[in-house]
């Protein structure tokens, strides 16, 4: 595989943008788009919340894991991971041997406005959503500063993001050992 093949991972909290940054910048690469969650949505036959309210967080997470070892193309993807992807130990290892990992990133108030009205997240299915997203971000921000590169998506144009994203790809992706 030669390094422009090599596959990007957008990786970062609930509501940092990485599906809306993965398509553009897919878009510009002239690869494929993937949302781990939406493809564990197609595999499975339901919603995430679903899976979440049956099955449990432990089994999704075993459902990520599979879709990153075996579930997409080895090359020309961008995916763009659920928010608690990286989470499991051993998951960042596993996302570097396979490609590039970006973290896309975005204050905790511009995250509550853009998740407090929606529906989709099993995470979020509580009493209290801002609390509950409080909690989280507080567990996870460490995680996800340990990811690599981050990007800032607050009171930015789309454009400026993917651009800054393909740069840290092109970089990173020219010197990616598979």
């Amino acid at each position: 595989m030669t390094p422009p093949d090599t596959n990007l991972y957008l990786v970062g909290f609930m509501g940092t943008g990485k599906s809306t940054v993965g398509r553009q910048v897919a878009r510009q690469l002239g690869f494929r788009f993937l949302d781990s969650d939406h493809e564990i949505e197609r595999a499975q036959g339901q919603p995430v919340a679903k899976i979440f309210a049956e099955v449990g967080e432990a089994h999704f997470r075993a459902l990520e894991r599979g879709f990153i070892e075996n579930g997409h193309p080895a090359d020309r993807c961008i995916v763009a991971c659920g928010g608690g992807l990286v989470v499991p130990p051993g998951m960042l290892e596993l996302l570097r041997s396979r490609g590039v990992v970006v973290c896309l990133h975005a204050p905790i108030e511009t995250i509550l406005k853009r998740t407090m009205h929606t529906s989709h997240r099993p995470l979020l299915q509580v009493d209290n959503r801002e609390q509950r997203l409080r909690e989280l971000y507080a567990q996870r921000e460490e995680i996800y500063r340990r990811t690599g590169t981050m990007v800032l998506t607050d009171r930015r144009p789309l454009r400026e993001i993917a651009g800054h994203v393909l740069r840290v790809y092109r970089l990173e992706a020219a010197h990616f050992k598979k």
